[in-house]
């Protein structure tokens, strides 16, 4: 490359960093309106400096460079930053505040709009189920009885190891995703409802503890009327009068016990529950 094409793109980077030259820059391109980001010369020169810029930022919180130049970009258009002493200030601190949010938002599991709430933020990040040391591995006390009823004769089974936990949970979430649930939303939920149920004593206390806990949900961003109905549909419902029926088991302890996810995907009655439980086509209340 000519040399002087390397002092030209030198000065370039240079005069971006002056603000009263940063200023005049995004003054006019906001006067040119939205379409001048996209076909001026010098924006595209500038969103290549803002990625280089915070290439460090973005690679502290776990992020790809041109995510903190989105940020970048996405403050740049404001008038804060064009009336600002030090544009470049607030443009670093924007980005910062979004690097935060979005590598918080990945581990909350949340949106970047939750993450930035400290209401949402002061959470630990999510734990996956699979990620746990003892995720149910010696199969979990609530499923030696049926913890809504004295009887517990329906809920002996042989096979009390990890592996038959494990696939139980996996299939139900396949069984979510089989009946129109998005695949991380549903196994978000799952894994959320099995953490809480390994800290608990007894599938009710895990069943009241989920139906109270509006962080949770708000974390996993479901609906109430979604998030009951699936409370239901995994860890059976607590009417008495449903005990020892398959609605009072719920799809866990279904699978648990030894029934096949080909017979529960066959199961016309639990079908429409998870389908009627889905996000976004709920209707009315539980």
């Amino acid at each position: 490359m000519p040399q002087h094409h390397n002092h030209d793109r030198r000065d370039r980077r240079r005069g971006f960093e002056n603000s009263e030259r940063l200023r005049e820059l995004l003054t006019r391109l906001d006067n040119n309106g939205p379409g001048a980001w996209r076909s001026d010369p010098e924006a595209a020169a500038l969103m290549q400096h803002s990625a280089q810029k915070y290439a460090a930022l973005a690679r502290k919180h776990g992020l790809d460079p041109w995510e903190a130049a989105t940020a970048a970009f996405e403050a740049m258009r404001t008038a804060a930053v064009r009336r600002a002493d030090d544009p470049w200030a607030v443009i670093t601190r924007a980005v910062q505040i979004t690097c935060i949010a979005e590598n918080r938002a990945n581990g909350l599991l949340c949106s970047v709009h939750q993450a930035r709430r400290p209401k949402y933020s002061s959470f630990h990040d999510a734990e996956r189920f699979s990620d746990r040391e003892n995720p149910l591995t010696d199969y979990h006390p609530a499923f030696h009885a049926d913890p809504f009823t004295e009887d517990d004769a329906d809920y002996e089974t042989e096979d009390t190891g990890s592996t038959s936990v494990k696939s139980a949970v996996e299939d139900a979430i396949a069984l979510l995703c089989w009946h129109g649930w998005e695949p991380e939303v549903a196994r978000a939920a799952v894994e959320c409802i099995c953490a809480r149920l390994a800290e608990s004593v007894s599938r009710a206390g895990a069943y009241e503890s989920l139906r109270r806990d509006r962080h949770a949900r708000a974390l996993l961003d479901i609906p109430a009327p979604s998030w009951y109905r699936l409370l239901r549909i995994i860890l059976g419902s607590p009417d008495p009068h449903l005990s020892g029926t398959n609605a009072g088991r719920g799809v866990l302890l279904r699978l648990l016990i030894g029934e096949s996810l080909r017979h529960l995907i066959a199961d016309v009655e639990l079908e429409t529950s998870i389908k009627v439980a889905a996000p976004g086509t709920m209707r009315g209340r539980p």
